[in-house]
């Protein structure tokens, strides 16, 4: 079944790049809705921003989306992690500001409120896509690429010179709960070289010690360190759900990424749609629901972290 949230859910915080004081609040939406953001602090006939794919900017360092009529949220992706994660279909995402707050620079935050408030089952079958045959985009030496699956599964290496970091690989089922378990609590990570060269660029005005990861050579520079070993790349599968789920319904496929990034998987969707032959949309019945990242979700899933 389609769901939605019970009630509205708040979440006060900064933008990671802007700065900004920010409210989010996440409502109730009917069947078929799917995921929208309004920017309540623009006029109305401009502010709606469906959550797709086709509406992203391209974006190293975050996944901007932008309507037809020019308007933009950014940093989107670990909010639309949660809602996918954590099996919310259809849900009203206002935003009073350019950029969603980034909280602990995680998603498990979100998922906190979002399983506290509860869903509302709306008595329509979920609609998915499912992958037919592999497609693949490279820039470089990083890649991305979709296959055919019969869930949702990522698969994800990064390798970086601090040691800290390092070379890391991982691979996990999103079915059912293994987002929030796994995944939800990990936080955005960078190295201080980039943060300070950021800076000087007028970007990541609101990172804080306390809501990324930040690493110089073997050191963690955050207190209380890391809440996984791996957490580098447990935050990147984080972004890439996220990132998927702009393509507007839960997907059925194996999503393999190597030293990708929002760009590239936002790349990966666009050529996915460009080939009809790739892919089919699959109503599902209980027993492919029960496949879905998010289906039996409930709080004791939920990492304890400070």
């Amino acid at each position: 079944m389609q769901t939605t949230v019970q009630s509205p859910i708040t979440f006060d915080g900064v933008g990671l790049h802007s700065g900004v004081p920010a409210r989010l609040v996440i409502r109730p939406a009917p069947v078929g809705h799917g995921i929208v953001f309004r920017r309540v602090d623009l006029d109305p006939a401009v502010a709606d921003i469906p959550a797709l794919w086709d509406n992203v900017l391209q974006s190293p360092l975050c996944t901007r989306l932008e309507n037809a009529q020019g308007a933009q949220l950014s940093t989107v992706e670990h909010v639309m992690a949660a809602l996918m994660g954590c099996g919310v279909h259809n849900a009203l995402v206002t935003v009073d500001g350019p950029e969603v707050p980034i909280l602990d620079g995680s998603s498990v935050e979100f998922v906190r409120g979002i399983l506290a408030g509860g869903f509302s089952q709306q008595g329509s079958a979920v609609r998915a896509l499912r992958v037919l045959r592999e497609v693949e985009v490279r820039r470089g030496d990083a890649w991305a690429r979709l296959s055919p699956n019969d869930s949702l599964q990522i698969e994800f290496d990064i390798a970086f010179d601090d040691a800290a970091i390092g070379v890391q690989r991982k691979s996990l089922n999103m079915a059912n709960g293994s987002f929030v378990r796994e995944l939800s609590s990990s936080r955005t990570f960078c190295r201080k070289a980039d943060v300070d060269t950021m800076r000087a660029n007028g970007l990541a005005l609101g990172g804080t010690l306390d809501n990324a990861v930040v690493v110089d050579g073997a050191t963690i520079l955050s207190p209380g360190g890391l809440r996984h070993r791996d957490e580098a790349v447990r935050h990147k599968m984080l972004d890439a759900l996220g990132d998927l789920a702009l393509a507007g319904a839960p997907m059925l496929a194996l999503y393999r990424g190597s030293r990708a990034g929002h760009s590239l998987t936002n790349e990966l969707l666009r050529a996915l749609f460009a080939q009809p032959d790739a892919f089919e949309w699959v109503t599902c019945d209980s027993v492919l629901h029960a496949k879905l990242p998010g289906a039996g979700v409930h709080w004791g899933e939920v990492p304890q972290v400070a």
